[in-house]
This record gives C-alpha cells, sequence and structure tokens, in this order.
C-alpha cells in the first residue's frame, strides 16, 4: 500500500486533506513535495483539466481529468506529460485538488462535498 492508498481512504471517508506529493508527472500543475489540498469530489461534476485523486488499474493517481463519459459514469486519468492512465468509475473518483501551496485552482466551486 503506497502513501496515495492512505490519503485515498482519508479522502473516500469525507476527509479534507493536505499533503505533498512526489514526482514530476504533473509539472508544472503540481511540482514535487509542493503541498495540494485534496478534498471529496461530486465525480458527476468533474470536468476535463481537473486535478483529482482517483484509483485506475489498482494504483492511486493525483492525475489530470482528460476526457468524461457522464452515460457510463466514468472519468478519463493522465498525468500533465500526456501519458494515459486509462478510464476508471466515478466511485473510485475519491476528490478534487482544490489548492497547490494555499492558491486556489480553478473551477473547483460546486464540485466538492460535504468534507471534515
Amino acid at each position: 500500500m503506497g502513501a496515495l492508498d492512505a490519503v485515498a481512504g482519508r479522502v473516500a471517508g469525507g476527509a479534507s486533506v493536505e499533503f505533498r506529493p512526489s514526482g514530476s508527472s504533473m509539472v508544472p500543475l503540481i511540482r514535487s513535495r509542493q503541498q495540494v489540498t485534496v478534498v471529496p469530489v461530486d465525480p458527476s461534476k468533474l470536468e476535463v483539466g481537473d486535478i483529482v485523486l482517483a484509483r485506475v488499474a489498482g494504483t492511486v493517481y493525483l492525475h489530470l481529468v482528460s476526457a468524461v463519459d457522464p452515460a457510463r459514469e466514468r472519468v478519463q486519468i493522465r498525468n500533465n506529460r500526456g501519458h494515459v492512465n486509462g478510464w476508471t468509475g466515478h466511485g473510485r473518483v475519491h476528490g478534487i485538488c482544490t489548492a497547490v501551496d494555499g492558491v486556489p485552482r480553478p473551477r473547483t466551486a460546486g464540485k466538492t462535498l460535504a468534507s471534515s
């Protein structure tokens, strides 16, 4: 179980979580070890360009939504380098990134669920 699995569990349980992910796949949107805030999300309101915490094929990612399929209740996830991780159902999208280093992310209003 990786560090993001634990964060995903907390967010799926309704918590708003701040953490510092590592890696370079989301540069320049998120640089390694920048503090991000992730809160529970209503997956039906997601749009292309949102950054979500989601499980795809057994792995948890903090990546971009690259496509939405409302009819099948799923979203496609990719990093910021063009690599597509795959499609995942709404039930495996745990949260949305609302801030990076305290700077609010655009277009997150109205997409979050009540968090603690």
